[in-house]
């Protein structure tokens, strides 16, 4: 029998570093006997992080140019983390304590972990099977229900890829866009678990999932019911956001209510403690939405993919919506075909955010090829954006637009240390990160054979160790 030894190495790997984060999983020890005789006001999760960051060495990472993940550059920077936070960024003659481990850059480039806002790994997961295809509940125009880490694997061999190959620290894994309204979106620290809750970010709000266009009128058209056009998408919505501000209502009355956990995500919208990540590709259905936003007292977070989103590039930015958008994606539907490359320069160029997501398993892994593609268009047509604002797209954009750009996404003191050391500029195609932190813990060394992260699930790549 023909064992590689990146298998090998992972089968005891792995279990290691499942192992270390064991102590952090505990359950909810509360008995039912513990809950209050009458629903409170708001339901607290029922599944709640039980993440805890591996163990790290303080760091100092110098002589390195840094985009700091806000528009600047430090060029011949120090990196400075200990106790899992950023402690110190700052030039050349940035003080590093005597008793901390140092890495000379030697010219290589510093950014923050890169965040995919929109990813479905651990719901899809490899291998793409029809057992694997959990990301989408596709019974009902709205189900809003169903979590997405409800269906997360957190073996997904998807996971380390994303880590070692695009330096990616964190993402928001999204439930599909068949439905309406697809249900709650989860977001994880790209770190390995024996359960979801293990990965969970810390302190982060959810996301819910919606819908327009193409997908939904399809999907549910086809089997003879409602809806089948865009205007029965927009009634579905409207009619369900009655329903919530209804059940809402009940819940704020102080009387006793029948809990309905779709109801409970719609009315969480509602209080503004959930944001709405929105499925939509035309620039007339994102104007719509808005609208509707507007009627129920909602806020809009992010229009995912947005292909049109430089039509109304302004109304956008003055409603403070971001556009998670591709390069260069375009053309695979009818709501598809108005793409153009330029589409986040223009957005970026106008003052509206941009952010650069993947959907994708592979191209997770190279977000950071993505944005130099849409940096080069823009400057094709005389839209020039420097290196330091196009990362920007990648960490705290996406940061902020999750709600939590307070505790990652840029590399200022007292944030959790997400950090990626790259082999050159990482606006290059060349580029590939040579090291990864994650809360100050090593998670990824191209160098060091046993920080190369293989999952059990995989027979290792070509070149990766001898056969015996």
């Amino acid at each position: 029998m023909r064992t590689s030894s990146a298998l090998r190495s992972a089968c005891f790997v792995l279990p290691l570093m499942l192992m270390a984060c064991s102590a952090a999983e505990k359950p909810d020890t509360a008995s039912a006997s513990d809950a209050p005789s009458k629903p409170a006001a708001k339901v607290e999760a029922p599944f709640p992080s039980t993440y805890k960051a591996y163990p790290g060495t303080a760091t100092a990472i110098r002589n390195v140019t840094i985009f700091d993940g806000e528009g600047n550059r430090i060029d011949n920077g120090v990196v400075f983390m200990s106790g899992g936070k950023i402690s110190s960024v700052g030039g050349a003659d940035t003080a590093i304590p005597g008793d901390v481990a140092v890495l000379d850059g030697g010219g290589k480039y510093v950014t923050p972990g890169i965040i995919d806002i929109h990813s479905h790994l651990g719901d899809y997961p490899t291998p793409s099977v029809e057992a694997h295809s959990d990301g989408n509940e596709a019974t009902s125009p709205t189900t809003p229900e169903v979590w997405a880490e409800h269906s997360v694997w957190p073996q997904d061999p998807g996971f380390s890829r994303a880590l070692a190959n695009g330096g990616v620290t964190a993402l928001q894994v999204l439930p599909g866009s068949a439905n309406l309204m697809g249900g709650r979106s989860v977001v994880l620290k790209n770190v390995y678990a024996r359960t979801v809750q293990g990965m969970k970010f810390p302190g982060a709000p959810y996301g819910m999932k919606m819908a327009c266009g193409e997908n939904p009128k399809r999907v549910y058209g086809s089997k003879g019911r409602m809806p089948s056009t865009r205007m029965g998408n927009v009634a579905v919505n409207r009619q369900t956001w009655i329903k919530a501000q209804e059940y809402r209502k009940k819940r704020d009355s102080g009387k006793d209510f029948t809990r309905d956990i779709g109801m409970e995500t719609l009315a969480g919208v509602l209080d503004g403690d959930i944001s709405i990540q929105n499925h939509c590709y035309r620039a007339d259905e994102m104007a719509i939405v808005l609208d509707m936003a507007k009627e129920f007292g909602y806020k809009v977070s992010t229009f995912h993919h947005a292909v049109e989103s430089y039509k109304i590039a302004d109304l956008l930015r003055d409603n403070g919506v971001c556009s998670a958008v591709w390069a260069d994606w375009w053309g695979f539907k009818m709501e598809a075909y108005d793409a153009i490359p330029e589409n986040a320069a223009i957005l970026h160029n106008t003052g509206a955010c941009v952010i650069i997501h993947s959907d994708d398993e592979n191209q997770i892994q190279r977000l950071n090829q993505e944005a130099a593609k849409a940096q080069a268009d823009g400057r094709r047509m005389g839209i020039n954006i420097s290196d330091a604002e196009v990362i920007k797209w990648l960490t705290y954009n996406p940061a902020k637009a999750l709600g939590i750009g307070d505790k990652t996404g840029s590399l200022k003191p007292g944030k959790m240390a997400d950090v990626v050391l790259w082999n050159g500029n990482p606006l290059s195609v060349y580029a590939r990160p040579e090291m990864v932190w994650v809360d100050g813990a090593l998670m990824f060394d191209a160098k060091d054979p046993k920080r190369r992260p293989v999952s059990d699930f995989e027979l290792g790549q070509p070149g990766e160790g001898d056969v015996k």
